[in-house]
């Protein structure tokens, strides 16, 4: 066990965070889901900003606090401002958003409601994305929200000082 926790403790300053300590209870499914976990976060196709787009729509449209926590931080890291996360929340009816960024929330929400993509929207990633890049697209928003799924049914708590949703 201490060898699948070592290096997310050494990402985390030592930390270990809490959906680890939930999921490390059922340590084989543990070890397989984090082999997929780790392709999705660090070997994906999607660029790291479009990757936290789909997966902060999904953690909204799932109520998933802990996801949306947990991903606002990384998404800032990755080049998302305070105001795109905000209208994240709205998705892709905003006006403001970038023509691209509406379409990979329009995808987000196609997946959530039909699970489905529409023709016109995969033509529309497709002007963008190749066909992994769309593979990891869909298999991105399955991951989180299979994620979300466990987290809101495990009840696993916000780290201390980590925000959950806004509470405007």
């Amino acid at each position: 066990m201490k060898s699948l926790l070592k290096p997310l403790m050494e990402r985390e300053n030592g930390e270990l965070l809490n959906i680890h300590k939930t999921l490390i209870r059922h340590e084989k499914l543990y070890k397989r889901w984090g082999v997929f976990g780790s392709h999705i976060m660090v070997k994906s196709s999607l660029p790291a900003r479009e990757r936290e787009i789909l997966i902060l729509r999904i953690g909204w449209l799932c109520q998933s606090e802990y996801e949306w926590g947990q991903h606002v931080r990384i998404g800032k890291k990755h080049g998302l401002t305070d105001e795109e996360i905000k209208r994240i929340i709205d998705g892709p009816e905003s006006d403001k958003w970038d023509p691209f960024d509406k379409v990979l929330l329009k995808a987000v929400d196609e997946l959530y409601y039909d699970s489905f993509i529409s023709d016109s929207t995969w033509e529309a990633l497709n002007k963008n994305y190749d066909i992994h890049q769309l593979l990891d697209l869909i298999f991105t928003v399955g991951q989180y929200n299979l994620v979300s799924m466990a987290l809101n049914s495990l009840g696993v708590q916000l780290e201390p000082g980590t925000r959950g949703f806004p509470k405007d």
